[in-house]
């Protein structure tokens, strides 16, 4: 899921995760698309995206240019075409697993489930459930990976998975799953106070969209304030409690974003519609 995961990894850990792919500044076209893209101008955002596309020096450069291009329709909820251009990205993995095993997989399971982020952002709950299965199997192919890994991948589709269940409405199913991720994050032991600030954002989730707002409250607060989704799910929450003024606060926090990644590229139009 980082997609939601990958937005926050922090440097301590008890092993190295391999590099973030494709999040530099990169060139100076690829910041100004980027931009257009935080200003709802997407069009425009592509034009520049497809000719850093086109004139890729290198098959990582095209890469990276196909991976913003995904994030540039994430942009604007289009589910489809995210996922056809992180399949791209994922197809460039593939070159490199007998290269780099251990990067490229692991790359591979991110690259789907940003694509499932953005998928179930924009609502289409059965396409986000298959590309974060898609994640969770490529990243566990990784050989020799550490347990941690192994969990953390588990971990990820349980949170996945709980939270497309709330989506449904479905109650038991979401919580079977938050407790199969919460028995993963405790058999974790680097990565488990990393992890951790991860839980209350599903259980917010779960309870916000399940109809318990003062849970979805308390949890949310207890989850990254610096994430722009949290601040859009705690708007969302104080909408729902009557509480306009603090939803406002919240909304205005999360069109701060300059991020161009899946909390940004849900957070900025959500919130800019919000604002007004």
């Amino acid at each position: 899921m980082r997609a939601f995961l990958s937005a926050a990894l922090l440097a301590a850990v008890a092993f190295a995760q391999p590099p973030q792919f494709g999040r530099g500044g990169g060139s100076e076209t690829m910041r100004q698309a980027n931009q257009l893209d935080l200003e709802g101008k997407g069009a425009e955002a592509r034009a520049l995206f497809q000719k850093e596309i086109d004139s890729a020096a290198t098959p990582a450069a095209k890469a990276n240019a196909q991976r913003a291009m995904a994030m540039s329709w994430a942009f604007e909820g289009n589910c489809k075409k995210t996922g056809e251009y992180e399949q791209m990205v994922i197809d460039y993995w593939v070159t490199r697993e007998s290269a780099e095993p251990h990067n490229a997989f692991y790359q591979e399971g991110e690259m789907a489930d940003e694509a499932a982020r953005v998928c179930i952002d924009a609502g289409d709950l059965d396409a986000a459930a298959q590309w974060y299965k898609k994640g969770h199997d490529l990243g566990i192919k990784e050989p020799d990976a550490p347990a941690d890994r192994k969990l953390l991948w588990d971990y990820r589709w349980q949170h996945a998975e709980a939270r497309i269940a709330a989506r449904r409405g479905n109650r038991a199913e979401a919580e079977q799953h938050i407790a199969a991720a919460r028995a993963d994050l405790d058999k974790m032991t680097g990565l488990k106070a990393q992890q951790e600030a991860f839980f209350p954002y599903l259980t917010g989730y779960v309870a916000l969209y399940l109809g318990d707002y003062q849970k979805a409250l308390a949890d949310l607060q207890k989850a990254n304030q610096n994430d722009v989704f949290i601040q859009c799910l705690l708007g969302m929450t104080y909408e729902k409690l009557g509480e306009k003024e603090k939803a406002m606060e919240c909304y205005k926090k999360a069109f701060a974003t300059n991020g161009h990644n899946p909390p940004a590229a849900f957070a900025k139009p959500f919130a800019r519609k919000k604002i007004g």
